[in-house]
């Protein structure tokens, strides 16, 4: 018979942060205050949710994820042992673990060491034991006893194993406490959302080695954590686990933990089977895809760090394989962060693309839905399926509100089949893409003038709804925010994208009449643009329109986008680019999303001043797309310098814009998502960029298009690289400004060749 020992609480909602920051729903706006400032958390605006970001945690955060389910610990492998109220075991944006603390002899263990294996399959944490005093006596020295942590996630449990080893010369006593907690938060209320009711939960033990942690919500559902213990432990509580060994001199007693969220397995599967399982999928996850190695180790370092985190963001879905936005705030399907990062990824991963595709076209917009933005159409913005999106305490369950989701969605179908050929997806896909090109030029008009805008259907949803969605991130010159309904720059070049590349999968579908009215729509959408973006006295296109058709003058980097959709006449696009690459925009790391000296300019900021690296990459291509090869090897390298100084030479959502200086790196943003999904893509984009890959499925082509290296590559060697049932490994090398090709094999027909064009 299993005995049972239960706690009723009642969950209260959770208290402030000593920072905060004003956020729009989905995106982070930071305002930092003095720590010892303390002060409580504003509630929700209509326009901002916030983001709790505490700043006195001293131990740095490191992410494991799988599938749905991520963890957020800190050095010591440890969950809620710092102020900082953030990290936990999250499954579906519900926290199913807030506490998960080792000590030994009820005191903090020393840290030797933290590692991420490198493809991000486990976490491993090196401790040791402090002086153990008693009466004033020092009755055990530090360093005597070695605790190996290794921690992992596999099917919505996270598996540890604690391996003690007393390396003194004498027969010890050593405490091993295991302190556990949970408020199953959801993660808007981990962000900071405060919430006037919640639900209860209760705690029991299940035999003499689980301890079940359970949640009632008001949604009506029940949220489990199980926690295992082997062996079972000398005192189990429905808060702790406690063993107490007597280790001599070199033995060694492994502990293996276990917590499942949703109580997916009641017995979880032993710890190495579970492991050996976890690395074989990963190792068929990552078969037979294109590697890339280069001549410069850091740079290797940076590419080979990017598609390990692009493989843990990879999530499986019933369509097929999803990336998630970023740890920890968005590991969730975003629209517009998957449609960007598989584009980035498409010569090097075309199948990540074909999951977008199928996953968005499933949740296309059928209706009319003012609380969540949606309209026939449409493509999906967010989905969340924690407490408070089920509850519709936020709008996120299925959220529609962005407006560059949907071009984004027909532009990546469309160079999908350009770079694959796969006429049998794209021919399923047609029925969304029609709807998404009847919602371009229906709903997303609203004004019927031609241009693509947004203004939200309800007070909660985003007030911005860009990829810069900040509630301050549109602005006149003066400073004044944009009102009424806004027309963004890079979403009109979007459209026009979308259109042509439409236009190509109609003709190959036998849909000749649409291909015509699309190239035609698309011509006419250039002309347009030009008339009403180009601003001569900054010589740039304006940021945005607003309500009033008022160009928004202000040197942003959302130029540099509309260069990579090729909506740009080419002369003001080369304009364009000579400005990007000034001191006002280019910190010498980056290009600045808005320029220095422009009227809400501040390099701290989310969207005013910082530099995103996924933003340079789709410059990076624009200025390929124009032959602007010298702009493409500057901004290159800064990144690459820039990803030098960053930890697992890992590139970051998003750093500071200030000024690159000699000696030092540059400066981190403090909340953002590490790893990230776009940012990680960044490499493999700038690689595109640098060699000018193009494909044709259709001829069995590769082609590399005015291909130049920057100085810190001297040669690139592609394996692999697939087109078709066609395989072909590419070396290129460095010449001064152009390269020499070689292909040391090739299968399949396929044939590879440069051009140069002036």
């Amino acid at each position: 018979m299993v005995a049972r020992a239960i706690v009723q609480r009642s969950i209260a909602p959770m208290s402030a942060s000593q920072f905060h920051q004003t956020q729009s729903l989905s995106k982070i706006t930071m305002s930092v205050k003095p720590a010892a400032q303390t002060t409580p958390l504003p509630a929700p605006t209509e326009d901002s949710f916030y983001i709790s970001a505490a700043q006195t945690a001293t131990r740095p955060w490191l992410a494991l994820k799988h599938n749905d389910t991520f963890i957020v610990l800190d050095s010591h492998g440890d969950i809620g042992a710092s102020s900082d109220a953030t990290d936990g075991l999250f499954c579906r944006d519900t926290r199913f673990l807030s506490r998960f603390e080792l000590l030994v002899n009820d005191v903090p263990p020393l840290l030797l060491g933290s590692n991420l294996r490198d493809d991000n399959a486990a976490l491993v944490v090196d401790l040791t034991n402090p002086d153990v005093v008693s009466d004033q006596h020092v009755v055990m020295e530090k360093d005597r006893v070695h605790i190996l942590r290794t921690i992992f996630l596999w099917c919505d449990t996270a598996y540890q194993r604690i391996g003690v080893r007393n390396y003194a010369d004498q027969t010890i006593n050593v405490r091993l406490s295991i302190v556990f907690a949970n408020d199953f938060a959801d993660l808007f209320e981990v962000r900071g959302t405060r919430r006037e009711r919640r639900g209860t939960a209760n705690a029991q033990l299940r035999g003499a080695d689980q301890t079940l942690l359970n949640y009632h919500g008001l949604d009506g559902k029940l949220r489990r954590t199980t926690l295992t213990f082997d062996p079972p432990p000398d005192r189990l509580t429905t808060g702790s686990a406690i063993y107490d060994l007597r280790l001599a001199p070199g033995e060694t007693r492994p502990i293996f933990l276990a917590a499942g969220c949703n109580e997916a397995e009641p017995r979880p599967a032993p710890f190495l089977r579970a492991l050996r399982t976890a690395r074989r999928g990963l190792r068929k996850a990552t078969r037979d895809h294109t590697s890339v190695e280069t001549s410069n180790d850091l740079f290797n370092e940076m590419l080979c760090r990017s598609a390990a985190d692009l493989q843990m963001l990879m999530t499986d879905t019933p369509e097929g394989r999803y990336p998630y936005a970023g740890i920890p705030w968005f590991s969730t399907t975003f629209g517009r962060d998957g449609l960007i990062t598989a584009l980035q990824m498409l010569w090097w991963r075309p199948d990540v693309a074909q999951g977008v595709l199928r996953r968005l076209a499933a949740y296309q917009a059928k209706t009319n839905d003012p609380l969540a933005d949606a309209e026939p159409g449409k493509i999906l913005h967010e989905m969340r399926g924690g407490e408070m999106a089920a509850l519709r305490e936020v709008p996120f369950g299925l959220y529609y509100g962005s407006v560059d989701s949907t071009p984004l969605f027909v532009l990546l179908a469309g160079l999908y089949l350009e770079r694959t050929g796969d006429l049998e997806t794209i021919s399923a896909l047609w029925p969304a893409i029609e709807a998404a090109l009847a919602w371009i030029a229906g709903p997303g008009d609203p004004d019927g003038d031609g241009f693509v805008e947004y203004k939200r259907a309800s007070d909660q949803g985003l007030a911005n709804q860009g990829w810069k969605d900040s509630q301050d991130a549109i602005f006149h010159a003066d400073g004044k925010l944009a009102e009424g309904e806004i027309a963004l720059a890079e979403v009109q070049g979007y459209v026009y994208a979308a259109k042509r590349m439409a236009a190509r999968c109609a003709r190959r579908l036998g849909r000749d009449d649409a291909a015509h009215q699309l190239d035609a729509e698309a011509e006419k959408l250039a002309k347009r643009f030009e008339a009403a973006f180009w601003c001569p006295d900054i010589e740039t296109y304006a940021l945005a329109l607003d309500g009033a058709k008022k160009p928004c003058a202000v040197r942003t980097s959302n130029a540099g986008q509309v260069l990579f959709t090729g909506i740009a006449d080419p002369q003001r696009a080369a304009l364009v680019a000579k400005g990007l690459l000034q001191p006002t925009f280019f910190s010498g790391w980056g290009i600045r999303t808005v320029a220095h000296g422009q009227a809400r300019y501040n390099p701290m900021s989310y969207h005013n001043g910082s530099i995103w690296p996924h933003d340079n990459a789709l410059i990076a291509l624009g200025f390929a797309r124009y032959g602007l090869k010298q702009p493409v090897e500057t901004l290159f390298e800064g990144l690459f310098r820039a990803g030098t100084y960053m930890e697992h030479r890992r590139l970051p959502e998003l750093f500071c814009g200030f000024e690159r200086q000699r000696g030092h790196g540059p400066t981190l943003y403090p909340v953002a998502c590490a790893p990230q999904a776009w940012a990680s893509a960044t490499p493999f984009a700038l690689l595109e960029a640098s060699l000018g890959l193009q494909f044709d499925p259709f001829a069995n082509e590769i082609r590399l298009c005015n291909p130049r290296l920057p100085a810190f590559l001297d040669e690139v060697t592609l394996r692999n690289l697939q087109l078709g049932s066609s395989r072909v490994d590419l070396r290129v090398c460095r010449n001064d400004d152009t390269v020499s090709l070689d292909t040391p094999r090739i299968s399949g027909g396929i044939r590879v060749s440069v051009i140069y064009s002036s």
